[in-house]
């Protein structure tokens, strides 16, 4: 009798170690993935270019408590950015290049890989600008795998306060400021959900039309309505300031528990307009174009999981959100289509890419652009080429094809269509 309660101590102890040391498995973490629309560099705080600066408390926040992204390339203008992430495809192969062209609907969209390759794991959102199902508003962006879609369908508002709001498939008019509507129903969704989610906020501030916002929401004083003929700065950084104001007011409304299991991505789809441009860029460097002005632009990441802090070089492009997305949310993925996860960059250094690429074609131009990070390579179907050193020229003042190549960067021109070559076949 002793005997057999020695041993059911010894069990009992064991067992409670045995607990003790057992790691409970890691909650999968919820996705914040945030895009400004039409904000380059020169436009936020944390950056050289541009001399004025909007309050952005919020998105500053994000910046300096995780990882800075300084070489992440986007396409010139705003849908193949979007296509190219949430496919990882780059536009030559969806046939999405430029504003309001539209993506096949067989595409397998993030949200959907993401579905299917984690037993549906996460409830997924697209809320604000969908803009890559081009003006066909009879789509219903929950038809490619989307659990919940609201938003405006087309790439802009006529106004701010009076716009046409798509959810469920059907479009009412609101009188909200879009801004503000976008958050709310983010909250509202956020709010209901009893698994992990995956949020894509995709807010139509700053692009234009400059409309005030409300007064509380912005640090730019008593703006008149805005025309032509007075300086439009004021009411682009008001337009910021009111998307951080509300972006602060999203992230506040997340209970602690749910705040610290989430990891925050945050984003710019492509250049500044070019009536709000600031110094070093010129203006046909910016938004429509492939100069670093157009397609490099910020990308912040911080939160759950997310053990670095600071800048990294790393070159990265847009159909890298796809994959890292999709590793985020527990799919035993690092490459594919034409996306490389980054995801490991969160908590080690490590070199990822070789050379990131973009491109465009509109009725006037059909362009592609590669660098290695030191060289970059401007391509025009026309046989007109361009090439800039990024270390010593970053904003591409000085074409190095107008003089002689040296033997060096002769070698490095061609290791770059070698690698266009590869890419585009």
């Amino acid at each position: 009798m002793t005997k057999t309660f020695y041993i059911l101590i010894a069990i009992f102890f064991l067992s409670c170690e045995i607990k003790q040391n057992r790691k409970t498995p890691d909650k999968k973490p919820n996705i914040l993935f945030i895009i400004a629309d039409d904000m380059g560099k020169d436009a936020l705080n944390g950056y050289a270019e541009g001399t004025i600066k909007p309050r952005t408390p919020h998105i500053d926040a994000i910046r300096k408590s995780g990882v800075n992204f300084t070489n992440f390339w986007t396409y010139p203008t705003c849908s193949p950015t979007r296509a190219s992430m949430i496919t990882g495809k780059y536009g030559y192969r969806t046939d999405v290049r430029w504003a309001n062209q539209k993506l096949d609907e067989n595409e397998v969209l993030l949200q959907k890989y993401i579905r299917e390759n984690t037993n549906n794991s996460y409830a997924t959102a697209v809320i604000g600008k969908w803009h890559i199902s081009g003006y066909d508003t009879t789509i219903n962006p929950e038809t490619f795998g989307i659990d919940y879609y609201a938003g405006i369908f087309i790439g802009s508002v006529k106004d701010y306060y009076n716009w046409p709001l798509s959810e469920k498939g059907k479009q009412t008019i609101s009188k909200e400021y879009t801004t503000k509507k976008f958050t709310d129903l983010a909250f509202n969704w956020i709010n209901k959900q009893e698994k992990p989610w995956f949020m894509w906020l995709a807010y139509n501030a700053p692009h234009t039309p400059f409309h005030i916002p409300p007064a509380e929401m912005h640090s730019q004083g008593d703006l008149p309505p805005y025309t032509k003929d007075v300086d439009p700065t004021p009411y682009f950084m008001a337009s910021i300031e009111a998307m951080d104001f509300q972006i602060g007011k999203l992230l506040n409304s997340l209970s602690k528990e749910d705040r610290e299991n989430t990891i925050i991505i945050f984003m710019g789809d492509n250049g500044t307009e070019p009536i709000v441009t600031q110094d070093p860029y010129d203006k046909n460097q910016v938004k429509r174009s492939l100069y670093q002005g157009g397609i490099n632009m910020p990308l912040f990441v911080s939160g759950k999981g997310v053990e670095r802090k600071g800048i990294d070089n790393n070159l990265i492009t847009s159909t890298d959100i796809f994959a890292t997305i999709a590793e985020i949310a527990g799919v035993d993925v690092v490459e594919i289509n034409d996306s490389k996860s980054f995801k490991s960059l969160f908590s080690e250094k490590k070199s990822i890419r070789k050379y990131q690429y973009s491109e465009m074609k509109n009725k006037k131009n059909d362009a592609w652009t590669i660098s290695n990070g030191t060289y970059k390579l401007l391509v025009f179907a026309d046989g007109n080429e361009e090439m800039y050193h990024l270390i010593n020229d970053p904003y591409e003042k000085s074409n190095m094809l107008n003089s002689p190549l040296t033997n060096v960067e002769k070698k490095t021109k061609e290791a770059l269509e070698a690698e266009l070559l590869r890419i585009r076949n």
